[in-house]
């Protein structure tokens, strides 16, 4: 293929954070610095380029991450705008998940928030190398040496600041740049935003700038061995050496460039740009991506054109004027409209109808693309998110995202029982866009239940199902999603004995059931001696047990987690037996054995951060111990205090307007999945006569 631009000088970058730090900010700053964007679209006043949703334009939220391509200093970066709210977490993963490079974005006055360091052991996950811009250094009470520290000491990074600031807060004027000991002026025209000087460090700031650049090139000593002598030595180090030594250090997971700015008032924005071109990598400075091969064994995938062709389907997203898109990273080789591929992943045929290059909601149909792009692809019928496409005559199964789990149920219903499949076709689609959104019909009282990562997540969902598919729909009250274990280990028989003319069904098994530790999800093992089970029959056994710890335990109904299943003896018929006989013998055995293995309930506790004026601390801390909450730390930040804590997610719906009302609005708050752990037995005793009573 004919290429605009080499895959060497091509960086696919996300922009990740904590809400508020200033993501999309910083990259409505980067459309315009690039000249994608004529005028700066700004997230306060609802023009923001990157929050095209109407949900994103009122809150003033970034809710679904948006891609878009631009060009610097002939290099094409590939962006993509990630959410910073925990509801939406599934945004940040997928994205991670198909990205070479990250710039993660901190607030100069808040620092290390909660979701910070969520987003960050994302990264860590996936190995993704980091450059850090230090955002909002003109507000009040912003300070990059504590915002170092935190990065050290919560996040276990190696920060390398490569600039120290001019002026203080509302007197932040520019920047000296520690490799090329430049100062940065930015110009104070607001009709000319992007234009600043390179002169000489102000005198006073001279001692300050080559002390700063001496720790500098200290880190980088300590991630390169080639600058040690020269360091020890005191001999000056070339900029373009201590450039070298920072790409191979950002690439190699070993240092974080830091950088400091205020996108608002375009300052730093520049000096980024030009640090994501020299430090994060391009797709051939990351390891070739690797994948099962179907016929057993590992493949790696190269990025080249000439390579078979393998991508990863990481998004899916309606569009109302081209239909159904899928997001599609290219790892290896070439794909052209109207190409035949092969979805490895469900072993189905695809056609790619047309490729478009995105920027936001807006869209440009090109013919191919090659490794390393991102694009989307118009006309797929069988793939969605995780699913690989590749050559049919060279197979290979990428690594699927980590989809986390959903923490909250609503039921839900049309207002108009004519709509019901309506509703049941627009459920479909947002469930098949966001795989932390899930739909089910309830069993019992057949209500649909929708669950997802939060109130705001399922809030956004119903607001969508009205918008866009013109459903009309009633909201039940929130449920917890709340989990059962076992809490001593039995051992159980279960023998599955049908006859009912001609061959009939046997499967015996003993199984051992044994609790494990919190956050160890469901594990099942065989330890049959002797043959008293044929292998053919174990992977049943599992299937209906794990089937049964799903349906529900025996104390309220609600899944099993934390569990190990041990298959250890049983017995078979030599004609009777079969894989269904012993998979329901499998699903017995379990529900009989959580009977007798003291079954309790667990609930969610979610992470808690308060950010309030001092004046309602005592107020906010009595509100969070009558919701069962627990206090951890108290620290100040600015003016205010912060306020950590664990609380069950049982007792926070509407902690939000409880809040505001106590703290006169002044107050916010941070909230995320932390852990389960078992639920007080007076609470448990309440939520399951509330179940038995919703069955009634």
């Amino acid at each position: 293929m004919v290429r605009q631009v080499p895959i060497a000088n091509t960086r696919n970058i996300g922009i990740i954070a904590h809400i508020d730090a200033g993501k999309t900010t910083t990259s409505e700053r980067i459309l315009f610095y690039t000249g994608v964007s004529q005028k700066i679209g700004e997230v306060h006043d609802g023009q923001a380029t990157m929050d095209w949703m109407a949900q994103e334009q009122e809150r003033g939220i970034t809710i679904t991450s948006a891609a878009t391509t631009c060009f610097w200093r002939k290099h094409r970066i590939n962006l993509i705008d990630t959410p910073g709210h925990v509801d939406f977490t599934i945004e940040v993963e997928r994205s991670l998940r198909v990205l070479d490079g990250v710039v993660a974005v901190f607030c100069a006055v808040g620092c290390v928030q909660p979701q910070s360091e969520t987003v960050w052991r994302q990264a860590d996950r996936y190995g993704v190398p980091r450059v850090a811009f230090i955002n909002k250094m003109d507000r009040l009470g912003s300070d990059y040496r504590r915002c170092l520290a935190e990065m050290r000491d919560k996040l276990a990074a190696v920060p390398c600041l490569l600039q120290i600031p001019v002026g203080k807060e509302d007197k932040f004027e520019g920047l000296i740049d520690l490799l090329d000991m430049k100062f940065l002026s930015y110009s104070k025209d607001p009709r000319d935003p992007a234009r600043f000087e390179i002169l000489e460090i102000p005198e006073g700031m001279v001692a300050e700038a080559r002390e700063a650049r001496a720790a500098m090139v200290e880190t980088l000593a300590d991630v390169d061995d080639d600058l040690i002598e020269d360091f020890l030595e005191g001999a000056e180090i070339e900029a373009k050496r201590l450039k070298a030594a920072l790409r191979k250090g950002t690439i190699a997971l070993r240092c974080v460039p830091v950088l400091l700015g205020s996108a608002f008032k375009n300052k730093g924005v520049q000096p980024l740009l030009d640090a994501v071109v020299d430090y994060l990598p391009s797709p051939l400075d990351i390891k070739p991506v690797s994948g099962l091969n179907p016929k057993g064994g590992t493949e790696e995938r190269p990025a080249a054109d000439e390579a078979p062709m393998a991508a990863l389907a990481f998004k899916l997203m309606s569009d109302p004027y081209v239909g159904h898109l899928t997001f599609l990273r290219i790892y290896s080789g070439t794909l052209n409209s109207g190409d035949q591929v092969f979805n490895s992943s469900r072993e189905k045929g695809e056609k790619i109808g047309r490729l478009l290059k995105m920027h936001a909601k807006k869209r440009e149909e090109i013919k191919e693309a090659g490794a390393g792009d991102i694009v989307a692809a118009v006309g797929l019928k069988n793939t969605t998110n995780g699913d690989t496409l590749c050559d049919q005559a060279k197979p290979v199964v990428l690594e699927r995202m980590h989809i986390p789990e959903p923490v909250i149920h609503i039921a839900l219903s049309p207002k108009n029982k004519d709509e019901s499949d309506k509703l049941g076709q627009a459920l479909g689609k947002l469930a098949s866009e966001d795989p932390s959104f899930r739909v089910r019909t309830d069993q019992e009282t057949g209500e649909v239940i929708i669950s997802g990562m939060g109130e705001l997540h399922l809030e956004i969902i119903a607001d969508r199902l009205q918008r866009e598919f013109k459903v009309q729909v009633n909201l039940g009250a929130p449920q917890v999603a709340y989990r059962e274990t076992v809490t001593k280990t039995v051992e159980v028989e279960y023998k599955h004995v049908r006859q009912t003319g001609g061959r009939g069904q046997y499967g015996h098994v003993w199984l051992r059931l044994e609790p494990l530790e919190p956050g160890s999800g469901l594990v099942y093992e065989t330890a049959v001696v002797g043959g008293t089970v044929p292998k053919e029959y174990h992977n049943a056994v599992g299937a209906g047990a794990m089937e049964a710890c799903q349906k529900g335990g025996a104390r309220a109904g609600f899944p099993v987690t934390d569990l190990k299943i041990t298959l250890f003896d049983g017995s078979y018929h030599d004609v009777d037996s079969s894989e269904m006989a012993f998979s329901l013998a499998g699903s017995m055995a379990l529900k009989e054995g959580l009977k007798k293995a003291g079954s309790i309930i667990l609930e969610p506790i979610m992470d808690l951060e308060v950010v309030t004026p001092e004046d309602f601390v005592g107020d906010v801390i009595g509100d969070i111990s009558t919701r069962r909450g627990r206090v951890g730390n108290l620290d100040t930040l600015g003016g205010s205090k912060v306020i950590t804590a664990e609380v069950p997610l049982g007792t926070m719906f509407g902690y939000s307007a409880e809040l505001r009302n106590r703290t006169q609005g002044r107050a916010t708050f941070s909230m995320q999945f932390g852990r389960y752990q078992p639920l007080p037995e007076n609470v448990a005793l309440e939520v399951i006569a509330q179940r038995e009573a919703k069955k009634a």
